[in-house]
């Protein structure tokens, strides 16, 4: 082998070597950042296929705020409520402000650590408003826009059967 072709071997190699090591250290500091959603009866049932969180791993889980269930710290402005979907429901403290749209019976989305098997330390918490929202202003502009649907005597007796 020419001394040329030796050059040309050792920097694609050098080459190929840095673009790998640049490609394996992207991906673990990508891995690093990655939180996975979790529904509650996920979190505590696993999913399925059959991953289930470990303490002290970040994630994100969503669903509706139990009624009844918001507690407040009186000296602070820790905040702890449980979130459920259809299944068992999982406790979510936060200390904080809260989303001007949280409420109970609301739909919220938190991420935050799992310290518990049914317990998560959020950092944030996100209010999902329902889907009949409108802002005030399309609101406004309907109502100049748009007239009133007109039933017939016979459409409304259909739909009180």
């Amino acid at each position: 082998m020419t001394p040329r072709r030796k050059k040309r071997l050792a920097l694609v190699l050098a080459l190929v070597l840095g673009l790998g090591a640049t490609i394996g250290l992207v991906l673990y500091a990508l891995n690093q950042n990655m939180d996975l959603f979790y529904t509650p009866t996920e979190l505590v049932n696993g999913k399925p296929d059959g991953t289930k969180p470990e303490v002290g791993q970040r994630l994100r889980i969503g669903g509706m705020v139990v009624k009844g269930s918001v507690k407040r710290d009186p000296q602070s402005l820790e905040v702890s409520f449980k979130v459920a979907d259809v299944g068992p429901s999982v406790t979510v403290t936060y200390d904080g402000i809260l989303p001007d749209l949280f409420r109970e019976g609301q739909g919220i989305v938190a991420q935050g650590v799992l310290v518990g098997p049914t317990t998560i330390k959020a950092h944030e918490v996100l209010a999902k408003h329902d889907e009949n929202y409108m802002p005030a202003e399309v609101a406004d502009a309907m109502k100049k826009n748009h007239s009133k649907l007109q039933y017939t005597e016979e459409q409304l007796q259909g739909s009180a059967q």
